[in-house]
């Protein structure tokens, strides 16, 4: 897979991913530096939990 540049947000919290899915179309995202422990899911699982992060649907958990 091709990894891409990590987007880092306030702090050091940095998260990569990968351009291209795995052999089973898989999308992945890690922390920066700690990319073989890694969470593995759909693009469009993904995309969903992006997008409910972002809508705020996560927000209890800080």
């Amino acid at each position: 897979m091709t990894r891409e540049d990590p987007f880092c947000g306030e702090g050091a919290n940095c998260l990569g991913t990968d351009a291209d899915a795995d052999a089973d179309g898989n999308a992945c995202v890690s922390l920066a530096g700690d990319e073989e422990a890694h969470l593995t899911d759909t693009r469009e699982a993904l995309r969903a939990l992006i997008l409910d992060v972002e809508a705020g649907k996560a927000d209890h958990l800080l």
